[in-house]
């Protein structure tokens, strides 16, 4: 049972995230795409197209969803979606270290994903005295 990933985000940055883990990674072992919400959008309108993207990464065990930044428009959008019947788990806050921690665990559940993702967001913070 695998679970999808779906990263809805501010324009540039979701689509920007997933090309960089799948260099560092050379694949990504989690079914996963990238919803970026233009700044001036109406997230009724949105709607019909973010659930279709949820639905393109729908795993067995359902889908865990990265947003940028809590309580902005995608963030919202995120919340809708989630209502829409698939299983979801959303977590705010995306980063590179956190994309990158999920995809090294791609054997979890949904449960556990959301634990994960925050685990790889907060060690990939480093305060260098440099």
């Amino acid at each position: 049972m695998a679970v999808g990933v779906l990263l809805i985000t501010h324009p540039g940055i979701g689509t920007a995230l997933l090309a960089v883990a799948q260099r560092l990674l050379a694949r990504l072992p989690l079914k996963a795409t990238a919803f970026e919400v233009p700044f001036d959008a109406d997230p009724d309108a949105l709607l019909p197209a973010a659930s279709a993207a949820l639905r393109s990464v729908e795993g067995d065990a359902g889908v865990l969803v990265l947003t940028d930044l809590y309580g902005a428009t995608p963030s919202n959008l995120a919340a809708r979606v989630a209502r829409l019947g698939t299983p979801v788990r959303r977590v705010s806050g995306l980063s590179l270290p956190m994309l990158l921690r999920v995809m090294n665990y791609p054997e979890l559940g949904l449960q556990d994903m959301p634990a994960v993702a925050a685990a790889g967001a907060r060690t990939g913070v480093i305060h260098d005295e440099a």
